[in-house]
């Protein structure tokens, strides 16, 4: 010990931090939140007005039918079609007899087939047809210098063969070929036909099919505007009308809604330095719009996941996002494609997949920010599209816009209390025990104009280790 205390002790020369701090002012944030996404998809859709908070969707008049997937039940390892399911079927589209179809749904066969197995073999005679229980399998023909190509993937609730009820169809012009284990149930081209001739009903039904598929359709299942061109003098030019669906879709406005509840105690004495109501009401707002942009991706009624076209869905080759899946997907929505939508671990797989090849995709800038794209589109991510827990999602590709026949926003503007367009807060009054009360609601659905502005690249696989 030294005079002056334990030796090695320091002096205090000055006045510490930590007590003067006593007499500062702390510098603060706003309160985060981590939920807060970029939300792309709010931020890019164009946002029409749904006065009287419907909007309908007009098209023109479409003869096509029998473009769905087939639907199936499971008891242990026996599956079989639903009887109704067959009206996915062309020619048993609008065919209502129950009776005639659960002894149809009886014929068919239950088959396993491993991967590489021949489903069908080009060149043989067409004596079933076959729905994919479950599975992948690929369509397979010869290509334009007589190479084998893939013509086309069959995945869940696709058929084939069916073209062969309608009419006469003798032999296979293609091969399909298991790519995973597939169950596949078949129905017997004789079976059908017994069927057939011992039910009045269904003949009639064939028959009318077999006339009306004579009707001249474009492309797209619409009636085609006769048009006359290069002719010279003075030729009879073709009449033709231009007819709209009779039922046409209405969206309803959807809403989401919460009450803010602020006691009277805070909102008066501590609102220094921030307003809390203020703060309470943004971080309400935020969630609220979180929950629109989640219901705008995978609501059932309205949301893109579930409103995309049978015929714009198209599944991956291998499994992993590849850029051939992307330039498939492109070619869904090839008209104007405004942008693509992921989940972020989608987005790395498609990046693990383009390393992997040696392609590196550039960036482009988008509203100021730098995000990465292919072939020219950008490609955001969307945390609201599911993963599923076999790790495969969905990527989302739109063309948008009222004037391109695209994706559109809706909302309602001018609402009474308006804090933002389409979003109201309502003050509800002061409550007994002094606590204020406040109505936030959004209001907001979204529409696909016309089947081709949607387009989804379903099961990918995001997890896979090569």
């Amino acid at each position: 010990m030294t005079e002056s205390g334990v030796e090695g002790a320091e002096q205090q020369l000055s006045l510490a931090t930590e007590a003067a701090r006593n007499l500062a002012t702390t510098t603060k944030t706003v309160p985060q939140m981590q939920g807060i996404t970029s939300r792309w998809l709010l931020r890019l859709l164009p946002w029409v007005e749904a006065a009287g908070g419907a909007y309908r969707v007009n098209r023109r008049l479409s003869y096509t039918v029998g473009d769905g997937r087939v639907s199936f039940i499971s008891t242990g390892t026996d599956v079989r079609v639903v009887p109704r399911e067959l009206g996915e079927i062309p020619l048993l589209r609008g065919f209502g007899d129950d009776e005639v179809l659960h002894a149809l749904a009886d014929r068919f066969e239950q088959h396993e087939y491993e991967p590489g197995d021949v489903i069908a073999e080009n060149g043989a005679p067409v004596e079933h047809v076959h729905l994919i229980a479950h599975g992948k399998a690929h369509r397979l023909g010869i290509g334009e210098y007589g190479d084998q190509t893939v013509l086309g993937v069959l995945v869940d609730g696709d058929h084939i063969g069916d073209e062969a009820l309608a009419e006469d169809v003798d032999d296979w012009d293609y091969t399909v070929k298991a790519v995973t284990a597939c169950t596949v149930l078949s129905l017997p081209r004789d079976a059908y036909q017994q069927i057939l001739d011992n039910s009045e009903g269904l003949q009639a039904h064939v028959r009318d099919v077999r006339a009306g598929s004579q009707r001249s359709r474009n492309q797209h299942g619409e009636a085609d505007i006769a048009v006359s061109a290069g002719h010279t003098g003075e030729p009879d030019l073709p009449g033709t009308f231009v007819d709209y669906e009779v039922a046409p879709r209405e969206y309803e406005l959807s809403v989401a809604q919460t009450v803010l509840r602020v006691h009277s105690r805070v909102a008066d004495l501590y609102n220094q330095p921030m307003n809390q109501v203020e703060q309470q009401l943004r971080l309400t707002i935020e969630a609220l719009r979180e929950r629109q942009e989640h219901e705008l991706v995978n609501n059932r009624e309205f949301g893109l996941l579930h409103n995309a076209d049978l015929k714009q869905r198209v599944p991956t080759r291998t499994g992993p996002p590849t850029p051939d899946d992307m330039d498939e997907l492109l070619a869904t929505v090839w008209k104007e494609p405004s942008f693509f939508l992921a989940h972020p671990r989608a987005i790395a797989a498609f990046g693990r997949e383009c390393s992997r090849r040696g392609v590196y995709p550039q960036g482009i800038d988008l509203n100021g920010h730098s995000v990465p794209a292919w072939r020219g589109v950008p490609l955001l991510p969307c945390n609201k599209i599911p993963v599923t827990r076999t790790a495969t999602s969905t990527i989302m590709l739109m063309r948008t816009g009222e004037e391109r026949q695209g994706v559109v926003g809706l909302h309602q503007t001018g609402l009474p209390d308006e804090y933002q367009p389409g979003l109201s807060v309502r003050f509800m009054g002061i409550n007994e025990k002094a606590i204020i009360s406040y109505l936030v609601s959004a209001y907001y659905s979204a529409a696909v104009l016309v089947p081709d502005a949607l387009g989804l690249l379903e099961n990918v696989e995001i997890g896979r280790e090569d």
